[in-house]
């Protein structure tokens, strides 16, 4: 691809296509365009991070929308929040003071009163590791920071019900191609 094809490309003019190239489908439109599901008015989020601007940073997009917030900067205070004023969804950061956020996420699905509680857990940490092991042990999804607005709103809407209540994910099973073929051997 030539420099101008590329400064086409950037300024979003497409570029020729050879007639020796396929026409592929047209991209998906972009999420931001797409309308947005919303958890009903007054749902209650608890955020628990160590970081004040990522408490603010959700705060502001969730109220905006609507949202009632709890924040708290360790998992031993959320925990007590989480019992005591019953959020409906709980944004958890891996990294925190004290009680990292895998041994909040096992407290959360150890206690009846709250292992129903969706938990979208949050980290800067690129590694996958992360987001594998926070699935393996409850958490319904995984954000990674820094986020923006629509990525909040995709990683909630995914949990939301019909009625627009946050609900635990469905668990997550393997692709049928991925799952080990069963033998049954009779012996003659």
């Amino acid at each position: 691809m030539g420099i101008l094809d590329q400064l086409k490309a950037l300024f979003g003019r497409p570029a020729m296509v050879p007639a020796s190239q396929p026409l592929t489908a047209a991209p998906a439109p972009e999420r931001r365009l797409q309308p947005r599901l919303n958890a009903r008015d007054g749902t209650r989020v608890l955020i628990i991070d160590d970081s004040k601007t990522v408490l603010a940073v959700l705060r502001k997009f969730l109220r905006s929308a609507g949202y009632e917030t709890i924040e708290c900067l360790d998992a031993e205070t959320g925990l007590v929040a989480l019992r005591e004023q019953k959020p409906e969804l709980v944004f958890l950061d891996i990294m925190l003071p004290g009680m990292n956020g895998f041994a909040a996420l096992r407290a959360i699905r150890r206690d009846p009163q709250t292992r129903e509680t969706p938990v979208i857990m949050m980290s800067g940490n690129e590694q996958a590791m992360e987001q594998f092991f926070g699935t393996r042990i409850g958490a319904d999804d995984f954000m990674k920071k820094p986020f923006s607005r629509h990525e909040v709103f995709f990683h909630v809407e995914r949990l939301l019900d019909e009625d627009g209540i946050p609900r635990r994910a469905a668990p997550r099973t393997a692709a049928p191609h991925l799952q080990p073929e069963i033998r049954v051997v009779r012996a003659a």
